[in-house]
C-alpha cells in the first residue's frame, strides 16, 4: 500500500506544480505584454530613486548642523533613509498586493472563462496558486528592482545587511498575506470592481483601523500614562476595558512589525523602540539591555500572517472549485418501515 501510495501522491504533487507553472506563465505574459508594465517599473524606480534622495538633504539638513561628529551624524541619515524607504515599500506592497489578485477570479467569472478553466485537467489548487503566484510575482519583481536604492544607506551606515533583509522579509510576507487576502475576495465576489473596494476596506482596517483601536484601548485603560482612577470615572459604558490592549491586534499591521526591524538598528532605547515596548507590554526596564527584545515581534507578525493567509488559500480553494466543496449536513432521523409498530 505504502509503495503504491508513494507513486500517486508524487504524480498528484507533479499535476499541481504543471498547473501552477502553466496558470502563471499565461498570467505573466498577459501582465508583461506591452510597455505598461516596463512603464510602470520605470516609474516605480524614480520614485523610490526621488523619495530617498529628498530624505537624505532633509536628514542631511538636520543631522548635520547639531552636535556630534561627522560618523554619527552619518548613521543617523543612513537610519533616516532606511525607515522613509522600508515604510514606502511597505505602502506600496499593501496597496499593490489586494490590487493584484482583486480581479485573478473575478475577472474570469465576468468574462465567462472561469468554467471553461476548472474543465481542464488543472485542479482547483492549481489555479488558486497560479493566479496567486503569478500576481505576487510582479509584486516581488517591484521590491527586487528596489533593492539597489534601499541599498544606499549602506554608504552612510547605521543599517548593516541583516536589517536590510529582515525589512525585505517583512515585505515578502506582507505581499503574500494581503495577495491571499485579495485572491479570497475575488473569488467571493462576483465583481472585479466590488472586489477592490472590499480589498481597500479591508487593508485600512488592518492598519489604521487597527492602529486607532489599539490606541483608544491603550488611553482608555489607562496604560497611556493617565491614572486609571480617573479614567474608569471617566469612561462610562467603557469602565469594563481593564486590561491593555492585546498585542495579537497589531500583528496584520505591516508597518508595526517594519518599526520592530527598525528598533535593531538603533543604539538606544529610542522612539521605534518604545513604540514596540507599548505594542507588546514589554515596558523600558526589562531583561535586555534596553528593554524591548530586540527582533521578537515581527516574527510572531509574520507567523500569524501565514497561518491566515493558508486558511484563505484553503478557502479560495472551496469557493473555486464547483465539487467537493465541505458541506455540513445536519444528521436526519431514520424512517422506520411503514409496517413497524410505533
Amino acid at each position: 500500500m505504502t509503495a503504491l501510495a508513494r507513486p500517486r501522491r508524487l504524480g498528484a504533487l507533479r499535476d499541481i506544480g504543471t498547473g501552477i507553472a502553466a496558470v502563471g506563465v499565461k498570467e505573466l505574459r498577459g501582465r508583461m505584454r506591452g510597455r505598461r508594465a516596463f512603464v510602470v517599473l520605470t516609474v516605480h524606480l524614480l520614485l523610490i530613486a526621488g523619495f530617498a534622495w529628498m530624505i537624505e538633504g532633509l536628514a542631511e539638513r538636520t543631522y548635520s548642523s547639531g552636535f556630534g561628529g561627522s560618523i554619527s551624524a552619518s548613521a543617523e541619515i543612513g537610519r533616516t533613509m532606511f525607515t522613509a524607504l522600508l515604510m514606502l515599500l511597505t505602502l506600496i506592497v499593501l496597496v499593490l498586493a489586494p490590487a493584484s489578485t482583486a480581479g485573478a477570479i473575478s475577472l474570469e467569472r465576468e468574462k465567462q472563462t472561469l468554467d471553461l478553466l476548472i474543465t481542464t485537467p488543472i485542479s482547483s489548487l492549481a489555479i488558486v496558486l497560479g493566479k496567486l503566484v503569478s500576481a505576487l510575482s510582479w509584486v516581488f519583481l517591484l521590491l527586487l528592482a528596489s533593492i539597489p536604492v534601499t541599498a544606499l544607506v549602506f554608504t552612510f551606515g547605521g543599517v548593516g545587511p541583516e536589517d536590510m533583509v529582515k525589512g525585505y522579509v517583512v515585505l515578502v510576507g506582507t505581499a503574500f498575506f494581503y495577495g491571499a487576502l485579495g485572491l479570497f475576495v475575488s473569488a467571493l465576489v462576483k465583481r472585479t470592481q466590488a472586489a477592490t473596494v472590499i480589498n481597500l476596506v479591508a487593508a485600512i482596517a488592518l492598519t489604521a483601523g487597527t492602529t486607532f483601536l489599539f490606541v483608544f484601548w491603550f488611553a482608555m485603560t489607562g496604560f497611556g500614562g493617565v491614572n486609571p482612577d480617573q479614567v474608569k470615572r471617566d469612561a462610562g459604558p467603557l469602565q469594563s476595558l481593564t486590561q491593555r490592549p492585546p498585542e495579537a491586534l497589531m500583528w496584520f499591521n505591516p508597518f508595526v512589525a517594519q518599526l520592530d526591524v527598525i528598533c535593531g538598528t538603533e543604539t538606544g532605547f529610542g522612539g521605534t523602540c518604545s513604540i514596540i515596548s507599548g505594542v507588546t507590554s514589554q515596558g523600558a526596564i526589562g531583561d535586555q539591555q534596553f528593554g524591548v527584545p530586540r527582533d521578537s515581534y515581527w516574527p510572531r507578525s509574520l507567523a500569524a500572517m501565514g497561518a491566515v493567509s493558508v486558511l484563505l488559500i484553503v478557502l479560495s480553494v472551496q469557493l473555486v472549485s464547483p465539487t467537493r466543496r465541505w458541506r455540513f449536513h445536519l444528521p436526519r432521523p431514520r424512517r422506520r418501515p411503514a409496517g413497524s409498530d410505533a
